[in-house]
C-alpha cells in the first residue's frame, strides 16, 4: 500500500444524522455528501460563495485534529466557536503512515493565529522562539501576502498534510505562482494539498483532483469546466463586450 494519500477518503455517518433540514446538514453540499477520495498530491474545491466549501474543509481540518482557527496541532486557542458539528458526524480513512507536519490555514482568521503565535512567545519559555519557524518576523509586521508565504516557505517543512482555506486572499497574480512553485516542491517531498480556493491559477496545478461544490452536491469536474476558468478566459480575450453587457443591464 503506498504511503499517500494521508488522508484518502472522508464520508458522511449518514445513519447518525437526525435531520437533514437543520445547519450544517441543510446545506446542499453536504446534505448530498456520499464519499469524497483525496488525490495524493493536491485535492481542491471550488464553488460560489455560500456553497458550503469552506464549511466542509473545516470539518475536515477539525476531524483531523487541528484547530478550527487554523494553524497546527499544537494551536488549541479560540476567539469565538463557531466551527459546526460536521466533523463529528464524517468518517476517516487515512493512510498507515503519519504525516511529520500539518497546518490548516484560513484566510479569515489567519490574523488571528499571527496574533497567537506572538503571544505564545512573549509568555516565559525555555525554547526558541515560536516565530522563528515562520521566517523570524512577526507575521502582524508582513503584509498579508508576504506573511502567508512566510508560512509555506520558512513553516512547511514537507511530508506533510495542508489544508488551505482560500490562500489566494491578498495575493497578487504574481504571488499565486510563487503559491504554485512551493506547494509543487512541498508535493515532490511527500506533501498532500487540500485546498478550498476562487483562483483559476491554483486550480491549474498539474493532476489536481478539482470538485465543484454547489446546490447539486459534491462532483469532480475538469479544470477547463469550471466557471472559474471559464468566465477568467473569456473575459480577458474580450474584456469589453464582457464590461459593455455588464454594464448595460445596469
Amino acid at each position: 500500500m503506498e504511503p499517500l494519500p494521508y488522508l484518502r477518503e472522508v464520508s458522511l455517518k449518514r445513519d447518525q444524522i437526525d435531520s437533514f433540514s437543520t445547519y450544517p446538514f441543510s446545506i446542499p453540499a453536504v446534505k448530498g455528501l456520499d464519499q469524497i477520495d483525496f488525490s495524493a498530491e493536491v485535492t481542491i474545491f471550488v464553488g460560489e460563495n455560500g456553497s458550503g466549501k469552506s464549511t466542509l474543509l473545516e470539518a475536515i481540518a477539525v476531524g483531523m485534529g487541528f484547530n478550527a482557527e487554523g494553524g497546527s496541532k499544537n494551536f488549541h486557542f479560540s476567539t469565538r466557536s463557531t466551527h459546526s458539528s460536521l466533523y463529528k458526524y464524517l468518517r476517516f480513512s487515512k493512510s498507515f503512515r503519519r504525516y511529520q507536519d500539518g497546518f490548516f490555514l484560513r484566510a479569515e482568521s489567519f490574523y488571528n493565529v499571527s496574533t497567537h503565535i506572538d503571544e505564545l512567545d512573549e509568555a516565559p519559555s525555555f525554547g526558541p522562539p515560536i516565530i522563528d519557524s515562520y521566517g523570524g518576523v512577526s507575521l502582524h509586521h508582513q503584509s498579508h501576502g508576504e506573511s502567508f508565504l512566510s508560512l509555506m516557505v520558512e513553516r512547511f517543512g514537507g511530508k506533510g498534510l495542508y489544508i488551505l482555506d482560500e490562500p489566494e486572499a491578498a495575493l497578487s497574480p504574481m504571488r499565486q505562482m510563487s503559491v504554485l512553485s512551493r506547494m509543487h516542491q512541498l508535493v515532490q517531498d511527500q506533501s498532500q494539498f487540500i485546498i478550498a480556493t476562487h483562483s483559476p491559477m491554483l486550480m491549474a496545478y498539474p493532476g489536481a483532483l478539482i470538485y465543484q461544490i454547489g446546490s447539486n452536491g459534491i462532483h469532480p469536474i475538469k479544470y477547463e469546466d469550471t466557471e472559474h476558468y471559464t468566465i477568467t478566459k473569456a473575459f480577458l480575450n474580450h474584456p469589453q463586450p464582457m464590461l459593455d453587457a455588464l454594464f448595460e443591464e445596469d
